[in-house]
């Protein structure tokens, strides 16, 4: 069997959910696609370089930021079974970060294009829920900007660190909802800088940090950070290996949209 190496974006589909969980335990790839999509997110204000501070450990950095991270449920329509019928709806989850206590929260394009339900889950358990309604989104991106209503929520908003000063072998964690475990946090290195990656329409995004984190199907749109606690990026890609069946998996080779190219949206959507 011939394997090649395939970029490829992430979002669980919550209906193939249970399968594709099997399927990696079990070590077979033939329910798990190899065109996926995933989430991360950023602060919403540019924060300033801090220096001397003593770099947070794993523990403490999901400690501060973890209430910063949601997870997306976005419903689309499959189309109709026969004329007349109803359509089988398709939900796909992703990731999302809180960017003000105003309802202000960031992802991906893909996670939400071509939803006509966006569902937002806060507190990592699916009990405090609250539908959210697009503000803007850019496909070159890959950005999309969603709000939802802050009453009675006391929300917590992320940080975007200077994507400018990352450096390869800093110390990242990534927190999101993959394969709908919400509030999941696992570690890594900056493994690069520079990259170019593809939006899903092929426009070139410039600047994305490489990691080894690893990132699943449903980590679209959440955040990379460092060991500030602050958002570098918004876990957006990853390599997989696919065979002839069509299926890949991660191999810790992901890629986030630099903070830097998401406050410049921020700044220009989200006042």
């Amino acid at each position: 069997m011939t394997n090649t190496r395939t970029l490829s974006l992430i979002c669980a589909a919550l209906g193939g959910l249970l399968v594709a969980v099997v399927a990696l335990i079990a070590g077979s790839s033939s329910s798990v696609t190899h065109r996926r999509l995933i989430t991360a997110a950023g602060g919403r204000a540019l924060a300033s370089q801090v220096t001397g501070a003593e770099p947070l450990t794993p523990k403490q950095i999901y400690k501060q930021d973890a209430e910063g991270v949601v997870a997306i449920r976005a419903s689309r329509s499959a189309g109709t079974t026969a004329p007349g019928g109803q359509g089988a709806a398709r939900v796909d989850s992703g990731s999302g970060i809180i960017l003000s206590a105003s309802g202000l929260i960031l992802t991906n394009e893909h996670v939400i294009d071509g939803a006509t339900t966006i569902t937002v889950s806060l507190d990592g358990a699916g009990s405090t829920m609250r539908s959210a309604h697009v503000i803007a989104s850019n496909r070159s991106l890959d950005l999309a900007l969603v709000k939802i209503s802050p009453t009675g929520l006391q929300l917590h908003a992320l940080t975007l660190a200077d994507s400018g000063t990352v450096q390869v072998g800093e110390a990242v964690s990534a927190i999101g909802n993959p394969f709908a475990l919400d509030w999941t946090l696992t570690t890594g290195v900056v493994s690069a800088v520079g990259r170019e990656i593809h939006a899903p329409n092929g426009s070139p995004i410039d600047g994305a940090i490489q990691t080894d984190a690893a990132l699943n199907p449903g980590n679209s749109g959440g955040p990379l950070i460092n060991s500030s606690g602050e958002v570098i990026g918004v876990n957006s890609q990853i390599v997989s290996a696919s065979s002839s069946t069509g299926s890949g998996g991660s191999e810790g080779l992901g890629f986030a949209i630099p903070s830097n190219t998401v406050s410049a949206f921020v700044a220009r959507y989200g006042a």
